[in-house]
């Protein structure tokens, strides 16, 4: 890979398993809307896709340049810092004003081809979600777990949204038990993201949940979600699939709260990135690729 692709990668974070994760975001929706391959066939459907998937990276390369001060102080992302710096701050910014913007103009196009102006609104929605997160003077980010909050409604919730609106208006009440479910695993696992991070974004003055709250305290908010997450996961996939979709999927979503219990027993040693992208959140993205499957079987 051509060196200006591996920072672009880097800066847009997509080393696995994130990118795997970001293509179940970008998607699920439809494929919940669809419950048939055929129907994702519609021209507003890839159009959809590739809009959230644009939010999602350029708003991840937009972190990384508001983040260059913290990861220069982090022993594992320095490499995204040095790829930041060989790209140049102020390119990078561009970039990923110019893919907001694609991703606008995409879900207008959706939104106006299918007559549903909700689509532009939650995509609108999601840029402004990701502009308070990372740029001063609000950087939510600062603010502990309403910033987690806003970065996952941002990457996760309204994606969903986009995706199952260029398919059909309107949310079947069965599958709002689900989304809200892995909303909220999706909090968890950013969450105790935070834990590994916390000396550097201490330094860097960001009040992230472990920054503000310990790693003991990170931990325990992320168990908390994590049980929240997994109950109405469970219990939404049930209704929705059946106990042989359901075990195993919330089995799978729930292997990282292992390590936030670790994490909880053991605050002064806590967990570092790699074993959290490694070994920890590998299977939490297999589940999300099996809740992409289930409603097209």
């Amino acid at each position: 890979m051509p060196a200006l692709a591996r920072d672009l990668a880097a800066i847009h974070r997509l080393e696995f398993p994130f990118s795997v994760n970001y293509l179940c975001y970008a998607t699920w929706g439809a494929a919940v809307a669809a419950g048939d391959p055929a129907r994702l066939a519609d021209p507003a459907v890839p159009a959809a896709v590739i809009a959230n998937l644009l939010l999602i990276v350029a708003a991840l390369a937009l972190n990384t340049a508001a983040d260059t001060r913290t990861d220069t102080r982090h022993p594992e992302r320095s490499a995204v810092a040095a790829a930041l710096r060989r790209v140049g701050r102020r390119r990078v910014i561009g970039l990923a004003t110019a893919e907001l913007a694609v991703a606008l103009l995409l879900a207008g196009a959706v939104a106006a081809g299918t007559g549903r102006p909700m689509i532009l609104a939650a995509a609108v929605l999601a840029v402004v979600l990701q502009v308070l997160y990372n740029l001063d003077p609000v950087r939510l980010k600062r603010r502990g777990l309403p910033g987690v909050v806003a970065f996952c409604a941002a990457v996760f919730v309204l994606p969903f949204l986009l995706a199952h609106w260029a398919v059909r208006p309107g949310v079947d009440p069965a599958s709002w038990p689900v989304a809200g479910g892995l909303g909220i695993l999706a909090v968890a696992r950013m969450t105790l993201w935070s834990v590994p991070d916390r000396a550097a974004d201490t330094a860097a003055g960001l009040g992230t949940p472990a920054a503000r709250h310990g790693p003991a305290g990170a931990a325990a908010l992320s168990l908390t979600a994590f049980v929240t997450g997994l109950t109405l996961t469970g219990w939404g996939l049930w209704r929705q699939y059946g106990l042989g979709w359901a075990v195993p999927l919330v089995t799978l979503q729930a292997w990282p709260a292992s390590t936030a219990a670790t994490v909880l027993r053991h605050p002064h040693s806590p967990t570092d990135s790699w074993h959290l992208r490694h070994r920890a959140f590998p299977p939490a993205t297999l589940a999300m690729i099996g809740m992409t499957v289930a409603p097209l079987t």
